[in-house]
């Protein structure tokens, strides 16, 4: 079973950077879609950022202009990055196949903190 690992997660202030990554322990992007998706408190998690077995890209239009999705193929691992961050980006951030009802389960993701 392929296993995804998410990490770079921290405190930032607003207007900040992040650098999130996915780890899987095996080459599963030509087979799927990837995403990032997010959960705030309270909140049902949402779809953030995808990209495709072929390569494009697309991110929620709340995140449009900072948010970037990227994959390197050789290290098995999807990439957020994420710029100028807002309070409101505050949440779990997790990493799995687009659309999320082919996956089996959710990791623990990694939590994101935007506050002064």
């Amino acid at each position: 079973q392929v296993q995804l690992v998410e990490s770079g997660g921290g405190l930032v202030q607003p207007g900040g950077s992040l650098r999130l990554s996915c780890a899987a322990s095996g080459s599963i992007f030509r087979i799927n879609a990837m995403g990032w998706y997010r959960q705030a408190p309270g909140k049902q998690r949402e779809l953030v950022a995808l990209i495709t077995t072929a390569g494009s890209t697309n991110v929620v239009d709340s995140v449009k202009g900072r948010f970037t999705i990227s994959r390197d193929n050789a290290k098995n691992t999807v990439y957020l990055q994420m710029n100028s961050l807002q309070p409101e980006d505050t949440a779990v951030y997790y990493c799995n196949v687009v659309p999320s009802s082919l996956s089996l389960s959710w990791g623990q993701g990694t939590q994101v903190t935007v506050s002064s």
